[in-house]
């Protein structure tokens, strides 16, 4: 297995620092307002690979942190007339509604920044002892980043060049602008703690490295986030972290990419921040799952509205096909045990999977996987014979069955297929502003003109159901309609 590693800027063989055991850390949600899309891309990547290495053996350790104690929080807190740890919770459980939504698996340990207090002080009193850090007369505490002579080896560049095109902050005390704060003291309006400075309240930085450190130890094996946390957050967890311990904080440094909306920056005021909770309103999980998995976990995504389009008719595809290999199975005593077709799919779905997985937890040339099965599929049962029925459910049988063993690892497939599709169809049919009743009385019309002979009018109701986005199709046992949006544009 490799994994790109972002200090070193290449993929790498993952190699634990113990056996089969895996200490995993990833930056989590400061909690001050609903999750957005981003934010579940995050959660639903690094759930992904802990779900993959259990999937590969490993017995994982995974850790997400709440930061509950934040600017931001204390502000809307302060708007809204609350405590501000109070305020936090009510956004964790908040928070927790939409993962459960995206039926995103839980970490392991989740842990929350107000719970660390007494842990980040002594940590910070560490830090003054070694001289890494100095406290300033009105209660702040400061990492002298000069002082770590590594700094900013993650961002692979010198501590000036860090200087430019950053906005520093003019506090007072600091001893040199790249210094940044491991304790805060406390304004008025605020909530605090007190410590051997003074009343106050941890740094942002200095969380992570706290719960890290005492979930997982001093060193874990992946440490990831999204990409706009490898500099300053990141290296300043590698500062302060291994001037503590005198040993590397990671081995591996994994990014989740940034998203953009419709060509555009999330942002409230663009009005495109779109919530998961309102993403959910609108798309099937694994719809958003789909659409997460499509693009490779470490790229910059610019997800367009039709992105989402376009997942809702491959998985339609996928689930048309799952419910029609489930009807032959059933018609012919399909058994994946029992002997099938001579083909080179049904036995190789999981090696496949592992191999494109193995390399960088690729998931978007897994998905790509699925067009050629679900094709094999279709065309089996398609040209299926009297003689060779039997093998083909059996094939169709072995088919879903190593479907299930590789896929689900990614969450998808866990549906009924006939509920999927047919929710679908109605979100389609309400888009479209078509009634079903209305859709079955024309294909009945149609049903009696043909009896009459009368094509021309037949062929005038099919032609009026297709200007109005229906497709019919017809065979031995009769006409179905299908959503034009969503027919088969994934075969």
């Amino acid at each position: 297995m490799k994994i790109y590693n972002a200090m070193t800027r290449r993929k790498e063989e993952f190699i634990p620092i113990e056996g089969k055991n895996v200490r995993m850390y990833a930056c989590g949600i400061t909690v001050y307002d609903l999750c957005h899309i981003g934010h579940a891309r995050q959660a639903i990547v690094y759930a992904m690979i802990a779900d993959y290495l259990r999937y590969r053996g490993y017995n994982v350790k995974y850790v997400r942190n709440y930061t509950d104690v934040d600017d931001k929080i204390i502000q809307r807190a302060n708007m809204l007339g609350k405590n501000a740890i109070d305020f936090s919770e009510e956004q964790i459980k908040e928070t927790e509604i939409d993962m459960t939504g995206l039926h995103v698996t839980d970490a392991d340990i989740y842990t929350k920044a107000s719970e660390y207090i007494g842990k980040i002080i002594d940590f910070v009193s560490e830090l003054i002892k070694k001289g890494y850090a100095y406290p300033t007369e009105k209660g702040d505490v400061y990492y002298a980043v000069r002082k770590f002579p590594q700094y900013g080896k993650l961002s692979h560049r010198k501590v000036d060049e860090l200087l430019n095109g950053v906005r520093v902050e003019i506090e007072e005390g600091k001893k040199d602008p790249i210094d940044f704060a491991l304790w805060k003291s406390a304004k008025p309006g605020e909530i605090s703690w007190d410590s051997p400075w003074g009343k106050g309240r941890p740094g942002w930085h200095i969380e992570c490295s706290a719960m890290a450190l005492d979930t997982l130890g001093e060193t874990i094996d992946i440490h990831g986030g999204g990409r706009d946390l490898l500099f300053p957050h990141h290296e300043n967890e590698i500062a302060q972290s291994e001037a503590l311990t005198g040993k590397k904080f990671a081995n591996f440094w994994t990014y989740c990419g940034l998203i953009k909306i419709n060509g555009e920056k999330m942002s409230k005021s663009l009005g495109n921040s779109l919530t998961i909770r309102d993403a959910l309103k609108r798309y099937n999980y694994e719809v958003i799952k789909y659409v997460m998995f499509s693009k490779h976990y470490a790229s910059d995504v610019d997800i367009l509205d039709s992105d989402y389009q376009i997942a809702e008719s491959h998985l339609y595809y996928f689930y048309t096909t799952i419910q029609a290999m489930l009807d032959f199975i059933n018609s012919y005593g399909g058994n994946e045990s029992e002997e099938g077709l001579a083909d080179d799919i049904s036995g190789k779905i999981v090696s496949d999977f592992i191999e494109v997985m193995d390399d960088d937890f690729n998931t978007s040339a897994a998905l790509a996987n699925l067009y050629s099965i679900f094709k094999y599929a279709n065309a089996s049962m398609k040209g299926a014979k009297k003689s060779n029925r039997k093998a083909t459910a059996n094939t169709m049988a072995k088919i879903l069955e190593e479907l299930h063993k590789a896929y689900t690892v990614l969450g998808l497939f866990e549906q009924d297929p006939e509920t999927f599709v047919v929710e679908l169809k109605k979100k389609y049919l309400k888009k479209i502003e078509v009634d079903e009743d209305y859709i079955n009385e024309q294909i009945k019309k149609r049903a009696e003109a043909k009896k009459l002979k009368n094509f021309e009018l037949a062929d005038s109701i099919r032609d009026i159901l297709n200007d109005k986005g229906i497709i019919l199709n017809d065979s031995r046992e009769g006409t179905t309609w299908d959503v034009k949006a969503l027919y088969k544009i994934g075969g």
